[in-house]
């Protein structure tokens, strides 16, 4: 949290500390007025985490440039993302694998959480190993093990942007 988001808060949390004992002064006793006081500084927690959680769902998003065509990635709220998003842009070559995935080597190894899924969907983005990320442009049943990093927000054009061979694709922030 910056200092400017902290001052904001305590500012805040003092005019409704007097707000509250103003209000107290008026009453019989203050014993009465602390629920809602309380109540205050609970709602302005939770709007202060909700604002936060925004913030974080607007940083994980990223978008997948293919032949002219632009995706947007929702990405996972994981460490493996995180240190994706740290390395952008990044443009790969990425290969043509068994008819259903393009796939192509990072320049350095991002942590991995791999978990066998079952079932891989047509725009899944993920890793493979620690250093292959693996764009999916087909869904189809797997027993292989990946870290999930995000899924393309539209990818029904996806197989055709890709074409059968392989393909440079850029990922990068905005």
């Amino acid at each position: 949290m910056n200092i400017k988001h902290r001052m904001r808060v305590i500012f805040v949390m003092v005019i409704a500390a007097m707000t509250g004992l103003n209000v107290c002064s008026e009453e019989q006793g203050t014993a009465t007025n602390l629920p809602a006081m309380n109540q205050n500084l609970t709602q302005m927690e939770s709007m202060q985490n909700t604002t936060e959680s925004i913030r974080k769902k607007e940083q994980l998003n990223m978008w997948m440039t293919a032949n002219g065509h632009r995706f947007e990635v929702i990405l996972e709220d994981n460490v493996t993302t995180q240190a994706l998003i740290a390395q952008l842009p990044v443009t790969l070559h990425l290969e043509e694998l068994n008819g259903n995935e393009k796939h192509g080597q990072l320049s350095g190894t991002l942590p991995t959480d791999e978990k066998r899924l079952g079932i891989i969907h047509n725009g899944d983005l993920m890793l493979y190993g620690n250093q292959t990320l693996v764009v999916f442009y087909k869904t189809f049943s797997s027993i292989y093990s990946y870290t999930q990093i995000g899924k393309l927000k539209q990818p029904e054009e996806l197989q055709k942007v890709l074409g059968s061979g392989n393909v440079g694709i850029t990922f990068n922030k905005d």
